[in-house]
């Protein structure tokens, strides 16, 4: 299926790394009695010899037409397991062809593998015996047709564009690339480390961070409980005053009277039932619709976690205490930024590989992230103490060295409070790398390990101290130089693709105004 990008997907396509199957045997999917497509094209030559060979295929069609006036079709078959398609041929006599032909119908068929005649490119294809199944298309209605289809156009149909050849590619490389992040660690002996989702510290202190709470859809179950059964009035609290004060002097009188025992606690019964009703009467009229305040602002004691509480834009504070006590460890997970920008660059949900070393300094770190002044007139003027901005990173990268460059010894102004001081105590042992067409591809640094020094920056950037108690911890107790830094795993598609815009590269991008699905 074109796509806009038929030169990259081509690139994507040939990254895949097929395995070579050399049996005369096909291999059969591990859990179905269908044979994939990559057991028969990816062989060394081709499929063709499996010539012969009665199989089940099953998958979508990215081309078909009739032809020999409608006597059979041509059906260019894909089924995920590889980039490369299937030829199916299919007579009029086996099947209807009409409901086949469709781009993107679903299909299962048995059939003989065939040569083709010579001179085609195809080394093999199936002559299809029955059709199993079909998932038909009307093709008036399906939004991806055989026409060239921009990226841009395809982040409308983010359930669909896996159809796409350079979607499907992405999604390989970025399984490639996934699995061989979590090979390289475990080669080095790291422990993968599960961190929260959820957090109450803010690692960047930056604010930017999407906040979790029940508190908004329990004010609204409240106010829609409260029209349907409005509080108690005072008449309704005086009535039932009444009615316990009544009970109240019933038991009295009978115990007065020395009356049976069976007389005295039914009444006592009834006295504490009217005591209940009255309790529930009084606390129902205490609801307000609406958040809940106190002390003029927002109540998160009455929240689902008694505080407040955010999506993490990083699980790097959590895995240091993992540092702290088994020495290498990483993790790989989804972060959260709620930041409303619409660069190429930039998502609300993506994927950080965040590795920490104990008993490491900066230079260890920059080891580990392993990246190998002309007079140009900036929009953004350079001087002490900016951050750079991504003009400035792409100079470097692509006019200055023309390869990965890492900066490191930031102003310490620009940076975390959790990033450790230098001797001059205006730089930090921070340190990015840098790389062609992306920008910042790593971040990071030596972390403070030092109690009073921390905790002074904490206050200096203005965070609150309660919440980074625990973080504190880790250096009031067996306190160790360590380092490390997070990798945005999107970024790095970006760099490993040539894709130019960063919702591309990840399977449902978020972004500010877009969530879908």
């Amino acid at each position: 299926m074109a796509d806009g990008s038929v030169s990259l997907s081509g690139q994507l396509a040939a990254t895949t790394l097929h395995e070579a199957v050399s049996s005369s045997e096909v291999a059969k999917a591990e859990f179905s009695d269908r044979v994939p497509i990559r057991s028969v094209v990816s062989r060394p030559d081709g499929g063709a010899g499996l010539a012969g060979h009665r199989v089940r295929i099953g998958g979508w069609v990215k081309t078909g037409r009739k032809a020999d006036k409608d006597a059979f079709a041509f059906l260019e078959l894909n089924d995920g397991s590889c980039p490369a398609n299937l030829q199916v041929i299919v007579d009029a006599s086996v099947s209807d062809l009409s409901p086949l032909v469709p781009t993107g119908t679903c299909i299962a068929v048995d059939g003989v593998l065939k040569l083709p005649p010579a001179g085609t490119k195809q080394k093999v294809e199936l002559r299809v015996e029955k059709v199993v199944h079909v998932g038909p298309v009307d093709p008036a209605k399906y939004p991806l047709p055989k026409t060239r289809l921009t990226l841009e156009f395809l982040r409308d149909f983010v359930h669909l564009r896996p159809r796409t050849n350079t979607i499907s590619a992405v999604a390989r490389l970025r399984n490639a690339l996934a699995y061989a992040t979590h090979t390289f660690f475990q080669k080095h002996r790291f422990l993968y480390v599960h961190t929260p989702i959820i957090t109450t510290s803010d690692c960047e202190g930056a604010g930017e961070m999407f906040q979790v709470t029940t508190l908004i859809s329990e004010a609204d179950k409240l106010e829609k409980d409260l029209i349907k059964n409005p509080p108690p009035s005072a008449a309704d609290i005086e009535a039932a005053q009444l009615l316990v004060k009544e009970k109240g002097e019933v038991v009295a009188q009978l115990k007065s009277a020395k009356a049976k025992k069976e007389d005295i606690n039914a009444s006592v019964a009834e006295l504490k039932k009217e005591k209940e009703n009255l309790a529930k009467l009084e606390e129902r009229s205490k609801l307000k619709p609406g958040i809940p305040r106190k002390d003029g602002k927002i109540d998160y004691g009455l929240d689902f976690f008694a505080r407040q509480a955010f999506l993490t834009v990083s699980g790097q504070l959590q895995v240091e205490s993992y540092a702290c006590c088994l020495s290498s460890v990483y993790t790989f997970g989804p972060t959260f930024r709620a930041e409303h920008s619409h660069t190429s660059r930039h998502l609300a949900e993506f994927w950080m590989v965040e590795p920490e070393i104990a008993f490491a300094e900066l230079k260890d770190d920059m080891n580990c992230a392993e990246a190998v002044k002309g007079g140009r007139k900036f929009e953004n003027k350079v001087e002490w103490g900016i951050d750079l901005a991504s003009e400035h990173e792409r100079y470097l990268t692509e006019v200055k060295f023309q390869k990965p460059v890492i900066v490191y010894n930031y102003p310490k102004d620009i940076k975390a409070f959790y990033m450790r001081l230098n001797d001059d105590s205006k730089t930090v042992a921070a340190m990015d790398v840098l790389v062609p067409k992306v920008g910042e591809l790593i971040g990071g640094s030596q972390r403070e390990e030092r109690y009073d020094v921390i905790q002074q920056r904490i206050k200096d950037m203005g965070l609150p101290i309660e919440p980074y108690e625990w973080y504190l911890d880790l250096r009031r107790y067996g306190t160790v130089k360590h380092c490390g830094f997070g990798l945005g795993f999107e970024r790095m598609l970006l760099f490993a693709t040539g894709i130019e815009n960063i919702r591309d590269v990840i399977p449902f991008p978020r972004y500010p105004g877009r969530a879908d699905l």
